[in-house]
């Protein structure tokens, strides 16, 4: 059953459809460099050189060392992958303009808005930039808006090149017309934007100070960190939200031995680095403290990723476990091994706004029992290995009360996304429309793209026929000159698993994972042909 409160008009739908599809590729990047940035970062830290001191080898640390610098480049520089990923996907005529377009756009919003922080006197100090969402992007001191700014860019730059690649400019400015006007244009359109986004951060970071004392409410306030937290991801604002419960008043006054520590994560350093688990201190804060930091994390981290992945997995169709598997496989393992949740999250959150408000709201409730159970489990990551090393190695840190915690969340999280999933047929990792297989005829097995490129070429009705062609996933999307022309029988001896017709002139043919393939052979062939 298709979930259809409201009837959403076919050209949207596509559009939808075209920009989570133009996601998965910075999304592919992510994960894996997120996952090797956070086992380095691991191996790197001072308290694991201390429990195992082979890893002190110096030719070892600098390797540790090297592929940290390199991930952690990649992966600061996220949100210009995502520009760039959603120019390409999204845009319908010279993608590779709107690609260069988008890296422009987005220059263009850092540093925009590094001009509207200046002429009203909010750029903020060093000191204060974490608090008040600020940081450094490509050197420019801005707004750190992550992801959503990439994204921003790159839908400018898309909608830019589609709607100025043709424009015609009089003769002294011909230089300019065509498609060098689209990055041109793309500042134009890009600035204003720049100047707007922080007036709306503004607010939304005055209304994050305005409740935050509800933040140290007991037990109640840990439920409403992590459901503000995680919703703020998308946005980038759950850095202003951590960085003002760890460094502010905002997340408690603690006194310890006659001195007052401002904010979670000072107190948590006396506690953990310098008085121990026999303090009386211990038992009385580290549980309410360190369930805002890595504990707390970690049952995102460690469990309700790892029982979403098993849901969506479950879930997939039989023929697709394989592909869906590797995807899956791969976003658990960064949210395991490097703390990055965000691949898996987004596997979901663009299919169904309504299950990542769920997952939000799920993962508040989910954390409140963490104080309860006298749980304290430091420190600010939630990796396999701060658990083993700040969970297992500490004494009075009552672990296996966060294994419990986690396994019961585990449990809920798996059960609600595979209802969620299967009563509304959302199209998770796995759940294409057509059944996908590594191969299912001899050309595909045989990589004999030339083969499969000609005979979809002949089934399509000629070259002269095919106006555009396209891959998502799965499928090669074609627009067409004349429909009545395709010959369904023909197509078929291509190896595909599905034909369709979404619209009259635009039709999906399915190869599963080896579409890209076909679809570089199909467009050598017309160049060829041209």
């Amino acid at each position: 059953m298709k979930l259809n409160i409201l009837k959403i008009p076919s050209s949207w739908k596509t559009g939808i459809q075209t920009f989570g599809r133009s996601l998965l590729l910075p999304i592919a990047v992510l994960a894996p460099v997120g996952m090797v940035m956070g086992v380095a970062g691991a191996l790197s830290q001072s308290y694991m050189l201390v429990r195992f001191p082979f890893l002190s080898n110096e030719i070892l640390q600098i390797i540790i060392a090297s592929l940290q610098t390199i991930a952690s480049m990649i992966f600061s520089n996220i949100p210009l992958l995502f520009a760039m990923g959603v120019a390409y996907g999204m845009a319908k005529n010279e993608k590779g303009i709107a690609v260069f377009a988008s890296v422009v756009s987005y220059l263009t919003l850092m540093v925009s808005m590094n001009v509207f922080l200046k002429i009203t006197g909010n750029l903020a100090s060093a000191a204060d930039m974490a608090n008040l969402g600020q940081g450094m992007v490509l050197g420019i001191q801005t707004l750190k808006i992550e992801t959503i700014g990439g994204i921003i860019a790159g839908l400018i730059a898309a909608k830019a090149c589609d709607r100025f690649y043709r424009i015609e400019l009089p003769l002294a400015f011909a230089f300019f017309g065509g498609k060098k006007s689209v990055p041109i244009i793309t500042i134009g359109l890009t600035i204003p934007v720049g100047f707007i986004i922080p007036i709306i951060w503004g607010v939304l970071t005055k209304f994050l100070i305005s409740i935050s004392f509800i933040f140290t409410t007991p037990v109640i306030g840990t439920g409403i960190y992590w459901t503000l937290h995680r919703a703020l991801i998308p946005f980038g604002l759950h850095h202003v939200l951590a960085s003002m419960i760890r460094f502010t008043e905002a997340g408690g006054v603690y006194v310890i031995d006659g001195v007052k520590y401002v904010g979670i994560l000072p107190a948590v350093n006396q506690l953990l680095f310098i008085l121990g688990p026999d303090s009386p201190y211990w038992t009385k804060l580290m549980p309410t403290l360190t369930s805002y930091l890595g504990g707390g994390q970690m049952l995102t981290t460690l469990f309700r990723i790892p029982a979403i992945g098993l849901a969506m997995y479950h879930t997939a169709f039989l023929k697709n476990k394989k592909i869906a598997k590797s995807v899956v496989l791969t976003c658990v393992l960064t949210a395991f091994l490097g703390n990055i949740t965000e691949p898996m999250e987004f596997l979901f959150l663009f299919i169904s706004p309504p299950l990542f408000i769920l997952y939000c709201i799920m993962c508040g409730l989910g954390a409140m029992a963490y104080p309860l159970l006298g749980i304290s489990v430091g420190y600010i990551r939630g990796t396999i290995f701060d658990f083993g090393i700040f969970g297992l190695l500490y004494d009075n840190t009552h672990w296996y009360n966060l294994v419990l915690l986690g396994a019961i969340n585990f449990v809920v999280f798996y059960f609600v996304f595979r209802f969620v999933i299967t009563k509304f047929n959302l199209e998770t990792p796995g759940r294409e429309s057509f059944e996908l297989a590594e191969g299912s005829d001899e050309l595909l097995k045989q990589k004999k793209w030339g083969e499969i490129s000609a005979i979809v070429i002949d089934g399509l009705g000629g070259s002269k026929n095919l106006l555009k062609v396209e891959n998502c996933i799965s499928r090669l999307r074609i627009d067409l000159e004349d429909p009545s022309k395709v010959d369904k029988m023909r197509l078929k001896e291509a190896g595909c698993m599905g034909i369709f017709f979404p619209s009259d002139k635009h039709i999906h043919i399915v190869f599963g994972p080896h579409v890209e393939f076909v679809k570089n052979a199909i467009t050598d062939s017309l160049k060829k042909g041209a």
